[in-house]
């Protein structure tokens, strides 16, 4: 993932199934001391067993992190004690935001601006939600709208974004990680 020891911005796009998570840890297998930041949180059966599916297919060596909102702070505390970090995933970490109330563009801030420089290389993996039906109920549009506006900021400050389909990247920008 690095290349002169710089710091390389990945953000992996797609919709439910598409193989992001799968193509992030692809990623990880290939670098040294990889940090997996989990933003999920297991509120009731069905997501207990996706966590621990997900926990279970990652190599046991990673160090993983469950943070559902302080995006920024774990970028800033476990950077530097890495060579990558997978944070997965922007989906969840939007709809923590809007249960915690949170001020979503001071976070979304402060995310980019973690983004901006940090101390190793790091994959983002979000869904990309503009593409499906319009929600019926004002708070999926509001979720919606905000997933669609991190990944925007995120877009922006990253080196690479792929659209992953069908479990193959497409570059929108930048190039394929293989």
């Amino acid at each position: 993932m690095q290349s002169n020891h710089r710091s390389i911005v990945t953000l992996l796009l797609g919709g439910v199934r598409s193989g992001k998570s799968h193509y992030a840890q692809q990623l990880g297998e290939r670098a040294g001391r990889v940090v997996f930041v989990a933003t999920a949180q297991a509120t009731d059966d069905e997501m207990r067993r996706k966590v621990e599916r997900h926990r279970s297919s990652r190599p046991p060596h990673w160090k993983t992190v469950e943070e559902p909102l302080a995006l920024a702070e774990a970028i800033a505390q476990h950077g530097p004690t890495c060579d990558l970090m997978i944070i997965d995933c922007l989906t969840f970490f939007a709809a923590n935001l809007l249960d915690a109330k949170a001020d979503d563009q001071i976070s979304i801030d402060g995310l980019c601006s973690a983004l901006q420089a940090p101390a190793c290389s790091v994959v983002l993996v979000s869904n990309e939600v503009g593409s499906g039906v319009v929600p019926e109920y004002p708070s999926g549009r509001r979720f919606r709208d905000l997933l669609g506006e991190m990944n925007q900021s995120v877009a922006r400050v990253a080196s690479n974004v792929l659209l992953l389909v069908a479990g193959l990247p497409l570059a929108l920008k930048g190039e394929v990680t293989q």
